[in-house]
């Protein structure tokens, strides 16, 4: 395909410079992809898109009426990140990694950062994430965030910021793995010369994480999931394959004596570990919410007893709150004394006077955020909405200033995509998975996520977004 008419714009392109010229982690790729004629690539993204639906690579869509299971699209363009970028990124990661999780210790024991004024007091006890039955508790082996998926985006000045921290239940790492399998097909040789580093041990390091969570040697491991209408069950039943572990959901457990059991063909067998993709608050109805069908009644009581283990441990949502992130940097500085290697996005509270003053005045020009909001819902780009739509979410802040949070509207980097009339640019997000077991380890690889949809800055799954191939070189 021709190149000669691809540019980087006004945005920072990972492909090539502002002046035309392709970067050198990028030109055995350019290249080759200069060889293929615009009807093989069409017909190579075709296949792709089978590929994934006979590996049934598909998600639920809520509340869409065209039907429930779509396939996240994958293009066939990887994003190429050389080492040297790839080692900040984790270096960073790690960082960040390490202080949420001294931070999540700290605010349900001793509570010091509180304390010291660093962060507000009412921010954290007052938010509906902070958990009051985990009060005075440390889970197995210290560690909270045992499975965390970061996003990052790098603006035009060619820096890498974080967006925001996933600590709950991230999704999309089966994406990652799955994507990794396609690709290589397509680009056998090109794969082993440019000397991609693997992703495909994930699940390996995933399992030994989750097996070091107990003190047995042979622990059970089993992945509890909501059921087959949830939005990320092809990931759910993946990993458990993958892994070579049970996949339950709460009517297959029970508990006993503050032990947890799988009920199986041959009877009651002990379940020590889980990693659950359930929300905290469904995880146990005696404890939680009363209303829930989806979790195990007593299951609190036996991990406080330490017979079971969960990652990620109940309670961590309260690190990945939007208005929470803003303090980040800071909490590196207080837990570790030392200077964040990745920068947030500047953020503005709404839930102060001043701030939100200037939020308010300037929304046209800002990206307003629901602090507990994900998948691209509750959110408003200001450059790119309606003086109608400013109003509305004006009036949202006003009404509920707490609940909300803005961001100057950064510009996304672009990376080349296969699009009806050849190659373009589209912006894209990063989202590394970092693993905290008995050491912190960044994956190296990601899903990058793609805003198909030219001139779009979202790349959420959920609002017509895809997905991308990452090659971290050695």
């Amino acid at each position: 395909m021709k190149l000669e008419n691809y540019s980087a714009g006004d945005h920072c392109d990972e492909m090539i410079t502002s002046d035309g010229k392709v970067k050198s982690h990028y030109q055995e790729f350019f290249k080759r992809l200069e060889k293929i004629p615009q009807k093989k690539m069409k017909h190579l993204q075709h296949s792709a898109n089978q590929t994934q639906r006979s590996m049934g690579m598909t998600f639920n869509v809520y509340h869409d009426n065209e039907g429930l299971e779509k396939i996240l699209h994958l293009d066939i363009i990887p994003r190429i990140v050389p080492n040297s970028e790839w080692r900040e990124v984790e270096s960073g990661l790690k960082q960040r990694t390490k202080a949420l999780n001294m931070f999540l210790q700290d605010i349900y024991n001793e509570r010091s950062i509180l304390k010291d004024g660093i962060v507000p007091s009412e921010l954290i006890l007052k938010s509906k994430d902070y958990l009051e039955p985990c009060i005075g508790l440390t889970p197995p082996k210290g560690v909270w965030c045992h499975i965390t998926g970061t996003d990052l985006i790098k603006n035009r000045d060619g820096k890498y910021y974080i967006l925001e921290d996933n600590l709950r239940c991230p999704s999309g790492v089966s994406y990652m793995l799955e994507s990794r399998e396609i690709i290589k097909r397509i680009y056998p040789e090109l794969f082993h010369e440019q000397g991609v580093m693997p992703v495909s041990n994930y699940p390996t390091k995933l399992l030994n994480m989750l097996q070091f969570l107990s003190d047995k040697k042979k622990p059970v491991v089993g992945v509890l999931t909501p059921g087959i209408y949830n939005s990320a069950y092809f990931e759910h039943s993946y990993l458990a394959l993958q892994m070579g572990v049970e996949l339950v959901s709460g009517v297959d457990l029970l508990v006993e004596g503050k032990k947890v059991y799988m009920q199986t063909t041959h009877g009651l067998r002990q379940i020590d570990v889980l990693y659950r993709r359930i929300d905290d608050t469904f995880l146990d109805p005696m404890t939680f919410n009363p209303d829930s069908m989806l979790g195990i009644p007593g299951i609190f009581e036996a991990y406080k007893a330490g017979n079971i283990a969960f990652a990620n441990a109940p309670g961590t949502g309260v690190g990945d709150d939007k208005a929470v992130y803003a303090y980040v940097p800071e909490i590196i500085k207080y837990y570790l004394n030392e200077e964040p290697i990745l920068n947030n996005v500047p953020t503005y509270l709404c839930r102060e006077e001043e701030q939100r003053e200037h939020v308010l005045e300037n929304i046209h020009d800002l990206v307003v955020k629901e602090t507990n909001a994900a998948g691209g819902y509750g959110m408003l780009i200001g450059p790119k909405s309606t003086e109608e739509e400013h109003d509305k979410f004006r009036e949202l802040i006003k009404n509920n200033p707490k609940n909300y949070i803005a961001q100057p509207t950064l510009s996304l980097s672009t990376v080349p995509t296969l699009c009806e009339q050849g190659i373009e640019g589209r912006h894209v997000d990063l989202r590394p998975y970092i693993l905290y077991g008995n050491e912190i380890e960044v994956i190296p690889g990601a899903l990058t996520r793609v805003a198909l949809k030219k001139g779009s800055l979202v790349v959420n799954s959920s609002q017509g977004g895809g997905s991308k191939d990452t090659w971290v070189l050695y």
